[in-house]
């Protein structure tokens, strides 16, 4: 991005817009179970956190930072948002239920999968690799996203399968 252009962040002469309380201001989800907060970041960009209260982070961690229009979002695993626990079903329903939830903070984030440049996956079992691409190929569009995959021997609650993005906003 060139020095000086306005961002959803900045306001038209390259400044933080500022609330009320002098906070920098931003465009956020429209989702009330959202929470939201914004604080200066160690860079010159204002940043954004997103944690959706449906699908609560099991640690202390923010489950996406908006960072000057890039949004990085932690990485999912099939939890349940209604009950915390992961779900039934195997593999094949632990990849949609995660990437649901990628969606959803995607979306809490005022962003969509569509602005998905980058993807990591986490797999216990190398041998799922295929049913993945098949199950990913329902979630993004051509263009795909750079991904990496990785072999990992255990994540968290057992899961079989977690993804982690990068998105810009477009």
């Amino acid at each position: 991005m060139r020095r000086g252009a306005a961002t959803r962040l900045e306001g038209l002469r390259g400044r933080p817009r500022r609330g009320p309380a002098g906070a920098p201001v931003g465009r956020a989800g429209s989702d009330p179970n959202i929470g939201r907060h914004i604080h200066r970041g160690p860079s010159r960009w204002p940043s954004k956190w997103f944690q959706p209260v449906r699908t609560a982070a099991i640690g202390p961690y923010s489950q996406a930072i908006d960072a000057g229009g890039t949004v990085y979002l932690s990485g999912q695993i099939g939890l349940d948002p209604g009950t915390g626990q992961l779900v039934d079903g195997g593999f094949d329903a632990q990849v949609h239920r995660a990437l649901r939830n990628l969606r959803a903070v995607a979306e809490a984030a005022g962003a969509s999968l569509d602005d998905c440049v980058k993807l990591t996956l986490f797999l216990t079992d190398l041998a799922n690799f295929p049913r993945v691409n098949e199950i990913m190929q329902e979630y993004f569009a051509r263009p795909f996203p750079a991904r990496s995959t990785v072999g990992v021997s255990s994540l968290p609650r057992d899961a079989q399968f977690e993804v982690e993005a990068v998105l810009v906003k477009g």
